[in-house]
């Protein structure tokens, strides 16, 4: 992927319109490719729930970049080194889940981001190879185009929403809205469209609009990711792989049976 797409990505964010990414959970990069060749704005690579390992997330990156798409990568629960190492393979950006206070969201950017905003290793060796940036302009640039995202999935980060949004060097928020409508319910019932994660949902883009940060979401389905970018949200993930091709298999076995 050229230096170009990756820094219109990031600019695409902010400016709309809203970018929908195609959710990939599964480690074959035929995925990845598939999905982005029916025009998703990007992949969100799935690392903390979904069946990848380091070289399936290589791949991955590899084959959004040969359709000239960016990759996201979700990763593991406080896993910030591993985010740092996806950004040297040539990720856009990471997201970071269960993001629950001002020190989480900090101890994130001093990951991922170079002096002075953090304390990022060097190491982009094949991240400057995909971007065609020189290691001085990718030391300039980087901490603009690689776009860290805070997930807020429970009530404690809804608590200090707007200082969590106040931290200096991250880019944004990623809802998690099924998380979110477990700790919202104290654990009585996972309802990712449910009316409080509704309402949460728009208190989260108002505040991000607010301080001029991304505003993502994960999305159940296309209706789903209609409505949130209606509401102002800069990028939704529609469904999973996963999803789509248990809805396929389902949809036309129906049909194959139908004699």
């Amino acid at each position: 992927m050229s230096a170009k797409a990756i820094l219109d990505f990031s600019a695409r964010l902010h400016q709309g319109p809203t970018a929908f990414a195609a959710w990939c959970g599964m480690k074959d990069p035929a995925v990845v490719d598939t999905l982005l060749r029916e025009g998703y704005d990007c992949a969100i690579l799935d690392w903390q729930h979904g069946f990848h390992d380091f070289s399936s997330i290589l791949s991955g990156i590899t084959a959004a970049g040969a359709a000239q798409k960016p990759a996201l990568v979700r990763v593991g629960v406080g896993q910030f080194d591993a985010a740092a190492r996806f950004l040297d393979w040539g990720a856009a950006g990471v997201i970071a889940p269960m993001i629950n206070s001002v020190h989480d969201a900090k101890s994130l950017v001093d990951m991922v981001k170079f002096p002075p905003i953090g304390a990022r290793s060097w190491g982009p060796m094949r991240a400057m190879a995909a971007t065609g940036l020189s290691a001085d302009a990718y030391l300039k640039h980087a901490n603009g185009f690689s776009i860290a995202l805070a997930m807020i999935e429970t009530r404690e980060a809804l608590g200090v929403l707007d200082d969590i949004l106040a931290v200096s060097g991250l880019d944004g928020i990623f809802v998690g809205p099924g998380d979110l409508s477990i700790t919202l319910s104290h654990g009585a019932k996972i309802d990712p469209n449910g009316p409080e994660v509704d309402a949460a949902l728009t208190t989260i883009v108002m505040a991000a609009r607010r301080q001029g940060k991304i505003a993502a979401a994960f999305c159940t389905d296309g209706a789903r990711a209609a409505i949130l970018a209606a509401r102002g949200f800069h990028l939704l993930s529609v469904a999973t792989d996963g999803a789509f091709l248990r809805m396929g298999g389902k949809a036309e076995l129906v049909k194959a049976k139908a004699f």
